[in-house]
């Protein structure tokens, strides 16, 4: 299918074959360009980094899983550089075009892949999320995401960011092929018995813009009511702030380290707001570092307590919805600050989230997400499609 949104990375277009009668087949997918496909350059987002490295020679374990489940691999989608993005805007490739949110940012750093399936280029798609980069683009563009549970997924062929919070995530349009693409990745059955328990995060809501709070009210309800049993509970009782300033301490601190010696031996070209971000977590005292490394545990031990086995938990994924495109950093970084209020849980917890589609604000999607207790990805998958059969 044409690509007329600027959501593959420019140049001819990979095509592989899946294998014949496996459960995805008939399927298509895409890869983030963060996903090692044998014969083709890794790009990252960025026109230097595939200086001077070998073209890969085998595929990465997510491209390989779909491959041999049947899925046909049409493309390589545009990523925020080396993914240390959250909106979606490459000044090398370009800014792949929401068709859900027309003028305004797919979400980053899984943009193209987001941006794919959202236009229905391909059925499902491959990002990575680090800090959000795919709960993010899913809410802003309407879609089902899932970050898995830390460490679950194989990484292998995967362009590294900060290893303690890295994860492969997929997207789809619909319940179903997002039940089946799971079903693959996670390796086991999308079970039909679901939790028993839900956990509403109230800071979450009260975090979120008002009129993203009030359109996630009618899926809340309806969850709810699939889910039998609901409370609400304060999620960061030690501040949402604070849970994202310890992710914003220690993911920058590893992904300095992960590429301090490309930008020594390269002097790569990059946007500001990257190279800003890359000093920054050069900069981050060992006080700070520590700290941080504490509160990640005061995260774990909360997400622990609500999270037994049998409860989720909801929340807004983002706090409002897509902004525009091509606005200056003065107005950026404060949106940045505040989406990271809402998905530092995930670096920092590693609790598996999917985000769910079905609200607008304005007419701009925005995702409702549900947390569960580490392994219960499947859980998460299950209730996405009992609730869209509630419908």
């Amino acid at each position: 299918m044409t690509d007329d949104i600027g959501a593959f990375v420019p140049g001819p277009r990979v095509h592989i074959e899946g294998r014949a009668g496996g459960p995805l087949s008939g399927l298509t997918f895409a890869a983030k360009d963060l996903f090692d496909v044998a014969g083709v350059p890794t790009g990252g987002g960025n026109h230097d980094w595939p200086t001077g490295r070998a073209v890969p020679s085998r595929h990465a374990w997510a491209v390989q899983t779909l491959l041999d489940a049947g899925a046909t691999l049409i493309g390589k989608t545009v990523t925020d550089e080396v993914s240390l993005g959250i909106l979606g805007e490459n000044p090398f490739d370009g800014t792949p075009v929401n068709v859900r949110a027309p003028g305004r940012v797919p979400g980053g750093s899984s943009s193209g892949s987001a941006a794919a399936v959202a236009a229905g280029i391909c059925d499902t798609a491959l990002g990575t999320d680090t800090g959000g980069s795919v709960r993010v683009p899913a809410s802003f563009c309407g879609l089902y995401g899932i970050r898995p549970t830390h460490g679950r997924i194989d990484i292998t062929g995967m362009l590294p960011q900060a290893p303690t919070s890295d994860t492969t995530g997929w997207f789809a349009r619909d319940a179903e092929t997002f039940a089946r693409v799971s079903a693959v990745m996670l390796g086991e059955a999308i079970p039909t018995v679901l939790p028993t328990r839900l956990v509403v995060a109230v800071d979450a809501f009260g975090f979120a813009d008002a009129g993203v709070a009030a359109a996630l009210q009618p899926m809340v309800k309806r969850l709810a009511g699939l889910i039998g049993h609901s409370r609400e509970e304060v999620m960061a009782p030690q501040g949402l702030s604070v849970w994202a300033r310890a992710q914003r301490a220690l993911q920058p601190v590893e992904a300095y380290a992960t590429f301090k010696d490309w930008l020594d031996t390269r002097n790569p070209r990059m946007a500001f707001s990257v190279a800003r971000g890359l000093l920054a977590g050069a900069s981050v005292p060992v006080s700070e570092q520590n700290w941080a490394n504490l509160m990640r545990q005061e995260a774990r031990a909360r997400m622990a307590y609500l999270l037994p086995p049998g409860t989720i938990l909801c929340l807004p994924t983002t706090p409002f919805p897509a902004p525009p495109t091509g606005q200056p950093l003065a107005v950026l970084d404060p949106l940045r600050d505040r989406i990271t209020c809402l998905c530092a849980h995930g670096g920092l917890a590693g609790h598996p989230q999917v985000s769910l589609p079905g609200a607008t604000v304005d007419g701009l999607p925005v995702g409702l997400s549900i947390i569960g207790a580490p392994g219960s990805d499947a859980g998460l998958v299950a209730v996405a499609r009992a609730l869209d059969a509630a419908k």
